[in-house]
């Protein structure tokens, strides 16, 4: 029973772009069924991560360009709450911010996206590939040596138009995102887990509020989605143990299967050449502690190492998105 009575109005603050605002619309269409007497509206900002777009997110401060100004709105009393998709959130939230629900997991797999070819196998030597993500590049290099990768910035719509003018072969984006955005169709292939590891919380979104909102805390709880959560408490853990920056290309992906979590992840160099990984299962209710086990494992083979190039690289203004031909 809910001991919170639920305020005249909410105000939801979002990022403008397309999939940002499908996704803070499911939610308010959420809270309307929940609470019918309370009005939701949707604040919507654009962020420096949105304007930014001629360099890679490692670059320029990382995930936390896409959440900071609706962080603000939330602090100034502007929102009561902000929708993110959760592998944009930073590890580490801003002291005074919780995340008060994790709701329901959509496709977590990366999706191959072109007009003219099926898969990753079937694109020639030199066909240039286009993504915004380190371990995306990582993953593709490692198998596909012979394609050249390219940094792909914007939002979806932008990513696809690039991809549509031809100044790609082929792209890489979140399946998830374009099955929201009720374009599944465009998804030439689904790459599997197995072959390209989910980033931490992909495919996942979030809800954050005011630390100290107990009674906002409580109006959220029915969103929040037990698996996809305890799944992603695994996930961000071990990211969280390697920095949770977007300077090194680090994979995480959690399953649930009953009682207990299955996470596999993985840290490697940009070009894919030095790769380190691991999986372990361990009981549901402890997720941080399986985290900590995994990031544990994969220092023991080799992680620092990888981690120190990455470092280097970035310190010497090293392109870690480039060509690979």
């Amino acid at each position: 029973m809910l001991k919170t009575s639920p305020p005249a109005r909410l105000i939801i603050a979002s990022r403008e772009s397309r999939l940002a605002m499908w996704q803070a619309e499911h939610v308010r269409a959420r809270l309307a069924a929940l609470y019918p007497l309370c009005v939701v509206e949707i604040l919507g900002m654009t962020t420096r991560g949105d304007q930014i777009l001629d360099r890679t997110l490692s670059k320029v401060g990382g995930k936390g360009l896409f959440v900071k100004e609706l962080e603000v709105a939330l602090e100034e009393g502007r929102a009561d709450l902000a929708v993110h998709s959760l592998k944009d959130v930073p590890m580490e939230l801003p002291a005074g911010f919780v995340l008060a629900a994790v709701l329901e997991r959509e496709d977590p797999r990366d999706a191959f996206v072109s007009n003219d070819h099926a898969s990753l196998e079937a694109l020639p030597a030199g066909a240039i590939v286009g993504t915004s993500s380190l371990r995306r590049q990582a993953l593709i290099a490692a198998r596909f040596p012979h394609l050249v990768i390219k940094p792909l910035r914007g939002n979806l719509d932008t990513r696809l138009g690039k991809l549509d003018r031809g100044e790609y072969a082929a792209i890489i984006l979140a399946a998830a995102g374009l099955k929201r955005l009720g374009i599944p169709q465009r998804i030439r292939a689904a790459l599997e887990p197995e072959l390209s590891l989910p980033a931490p919380g992909q495919g996942a979104m979030a809800i954050e509020i005011r630390a100290g909102r107990d009674d906002l805390l409580a109006l959220m709880a029915p969103l929040d989605h037990r698996a996809t959560a305890l799944a992603v408490r695994a996930e961000r853990t071990l990211s969280r143990a390697f920095g949770g920056s977007c300077q090194i290309p680090l994979a995480a992906f959690a399953t649930l299967d009953g009682e207990h979590l299955r996470l596999r992840a993985m840290v490697a160099t940009p070009d894919g050449t030095r790769v380190a990984s691991f999986e372990a299962s361990g009981p549901a209710e402890a997720p941080e502690a399986l985290g900590r086990e995994v990031a544990a494992a994969l220092h023991a083979r080799g992680a620092q190492a990888i981690l120190a190039l990455c470092e280097s690289a970035a310190q010497d203004g090293t392109d870690l998105i480039g060509g690979n031909a």
